[in-house]
């Protein structure tokens, strides 16, 4: 959903995901790379920066995504709550 709205370096992608490490953020955007869903543009300066962006494959993918993440949101009181029985079933 970040790069939905447009191309975004590398460090930016790595703020907003909060709580991945480097290397499963390399790993990630790698594996999405190859699936075709993402771009990678590396422009030579120093440091390099690299931009990452959606295909077009990968923006066909904005709302369903867009829709499962509203529907997580509406309903995590309700997976919490399911949670909180299985857990207490299982301790049984």
């Amino acid at each position: 959903m970040t790069l939905g709205s447009g191309p975004v370096r590398f460090n930016a992608l790595r703020r907003a995901v909060d709580g991945i490490s480097q290397r499963m953020l390399t790993r990630t955007l790698r594996n999405l790379e190859r699936d075709g869903l993402i771009s990678r543009t590396v422009t030579p300066s120093v440091p390099p920066r690299v931009d990452y962006a959606l295909t077009p494959l990968g923006r066909s993918l904005v709302e369903p995504v867009s829709a499962l993440g509203d529907w997580a949101v509406a309903n995590r009181e309700r997976i919490a709550a399911a949670r909180e029985r299985f857990d207490v079933t299982e301790a049984a």
